[in-house]
């Protein structure tokens, strides 16, 4: 039987990473050293985080639903198709990866979705005035973002608006719905990878699955309130500061 007071801050972490899944991704920043801090090893907390992030994801998706549309002429069915496929092959790499390896790799999957945020829009520019970007070539680039997001998925929200900013030229502000459809997407194929595999502390995982459908809601409707450059520096905040913390956990 798990601590109530455990319990508790399992839900508090799964309801602020619900919530930063909703409003600007990252969700996972919240969770996933909360459950380290409290006694998983990095694959396992990853496994769990994963699973219990979901059901806010999809909540938050939901709320989002009126928005969605194509997106640099792929249809949302093709965009979620390929992510699906791509997460179970993420996640099945995660299940064959050493906890130390893992450890190792997070920091520098960090740093590349805080560059993409941080120089997306400027690299988009540029790449636009050089280069026609086709279709075929926003497809394989979800299909990476998919993997990443089966493998890992922190900041894989981010990386997947970065992604379309630079390749689709769609405006950030305007990709929440997207975003949490591809991220509820992501989550399922490596949640039942995870679940098979016997990778998920349910003990905390409940509690914190509770939380993240809260949060889900609320950060879904806070964010199409909140004025775009709010959402887009506090994010880049957010994953500047986790990618220092994960670098030191694995170097210092």
């Amino acid at each position: 039987m798990i601590d109530p007071a455990v319990a508790i801050f399992a839900a508090l972490a799964g309801t602020a990473g619900g919530a930063m899944n909703a409003l600007a991704g990252g969700g996972t920043f919240a969770t996933m050293p909360t459950l380290i801090a409290l006694g998983l090893p990095s694959p396992i907390a990853n496994a769990t985080s994963n699973v219990s992030l979901q059901p806010g994801a999809i909540s938050a998706a939901w709320a989002y639903r009126k928005d969605l549309g194509p997106l640099g002429g792929a249809s949302v069915r093709t965009l979620t198709a390929i992510t699906f496929i791509g997460g179970i092959v993420g996640s099945l790499l995660l299940v064959a990866t050493p906890a130390r390896t893992f450890d190792i790799v997070v920091p520098w999957l960090l740093l590349l979705a805080t560059l993409a945020l941080a120089f997306g829009r400027t690299a988009s520019n540029a790449l636009h005035h050089h280069l026609t970007i086709g279709i075929k070539t926003l497809l394989v680039v979800q299909c990476l973002l998919g993997i990443y997001g089966g493998y890992f998925g922190g900041g894989v929200g981010l990386m997947m608006v970065a992604a379309w900013g630079l390749l689709a030229r769609a405006e950030p502000h305007l990709l929440g719905a997207h975003r949490t459809l591809m991220l509820a997407v992501a989550n399922a194929a490596a949640a039942i990878i995870f679940i098979a595999a016997g990778m998920v502390a349910w003990g905390l995982a409940a509690p914190m699955l509770v939380g993240s459908v809260v949060g889900g809601y609320v950060g879904a409707r806070l964010a199409r309130v909140l004025p775009a450059p709010v959402i887009r520096y506090v994010t880049l905040g957010v994953t500047a500061a986790m990618t220092i913390i994960f670098f030191w956990r694995a170097y210092a």
